[in-house]
């Protein structure tokens, strides 16, 4: 493991009120380290969505901490929160959220040219093998091919974590698998920090931990020793 980019301590989130009252987070600690692949595992309304968000900077806890280079993401304000999700964390969601009226190239450097120190929309695109579609339009590419455009788009804001929510959620198998593959080769090969949110078990096995969650809690931590490679995972 490398060090310790995120570590959230004790965290508490309720919706609602009265007999309506859910309670999502129920005292979750984790840590997250630098350049590790790691799978939130988890049924609908275990919590693990609400988690990604909060590790996101996209909601506070009721209590805790979320501590990222000494700073507590609870505490900050709206400008906090908007610059740390725009310089440390890139978002990938099971809806592409691709705006249809630009380009895969237009897409990227829309969000590119926002990032702090941001990568070459182009250089992206190859990254993630669409280089060659960088004209194409979303409703000119496959479901593969658009989600591929989500990644690239949000590494080009260069950011230190993907954050990933049911990236195969809305794709048929063969192309879910190619998407694993490509989120395996981001951080085995080139470093990246990724975290992917899933209710597939079998995708667990690809990652250096698997964090399962139920009913708001973290019930176990597992370590892969040897995580199976995304090509040979099924399910």
């Amino acid at each position: 493991m490398g060090e310790v980019f995120l570590e959230a301590n004790g965290l508490y989130k309720t919706y609602g009120s009265g007999q309506g009252q859910v309670r999502a987070l129920n005292g979750v600690s984790m840590q997250i380290f630098d350049g590790e692949l790691m799978v939130i595992l988890g049924s609908s309304g275990s919590g693990k969505s609400t988690l990604l968000n909060m590790l996101g900077g996209m909601d506070k806890p009721d209590k805790g901490s979320i501590m990222v280079d000494g700073q507590d993401l609870c505490r900050l304000r709206d400008k906090g929160l908007t610059r740390y999700r725009k310089e440390k964390v890139g978002f990938v969601f099971q809806s592409f959220n691709l705006i249809t009226e630009l380009s895969a190239y237009e897409n990227v450097s829309m969000t590119a040219d926002k990032a702090a120190d941001p990568h070459i929309a182009e250089k992206m695109l190859e990254l993630v093998g669409l280089g060659h579609k960088k004209d194409k339009y979303p409703t000119q590419l496959s479901g593969g091919e658009q989600q591929r455009v989500s990644i690239a788009r949000a590494l080009a804001k260069n950011a230190k974590m993907l954050l990933c929510d049911e990236p195969t959620g809305a794709l048929d198998y063969e192309t879910g698998k190619q998407i694993l593959i490509e989120l395996e080769k981001l951080s085995r090969v080139h470093g990246q920090t990724v975290v992917i949110v899933t209710h597939t078990r079998e995708i667990g096995r690809m990652a250096d931990r698997v964090i399962h969650v139920r009913n708001g809690k973290i019930i176990e931590t597992e370590i892969n020793e040897e995580p199976i490679p995304a090509e040979r995972i099924e399910w």
